[in-house]
């Protein structure tokens, strides 16, 4: 395992990431999001939105949806 990947291991997927640094730090983080209906992981928004704030605009429960995202992990 390279340095990148020890990283990317040990960084914990919180609320308030952006969804672009969560699909960094654990690219099978996507499905989950796009199963939940977050279907614009690659919008422009989805760089600056924290996953709190994709939630909330998407009508989603955040604990829930941290819930699935632990699940992969």
């Amino acid at each position: 395992m390279n340095a990148i990947q020890e990283v990317r291991k040990m960084a914990e997927i919180t609320k308030n990431m952006t969804i672009g640094e969560m699909l960094q730090v654990n690219p099978k983080v996507a499905p989950v999001l796009m199963a939940a209906g977050m279907h614009c992981l690659g919008c422009p928004s989805a760089q600056a939105e924290t996953l709190e704030e994709a939630a909330m605009v998407h009508n989603m429960d955040i604990d829930e949806l941290m819930k699935q995202i632990a699940a992969i992990a």
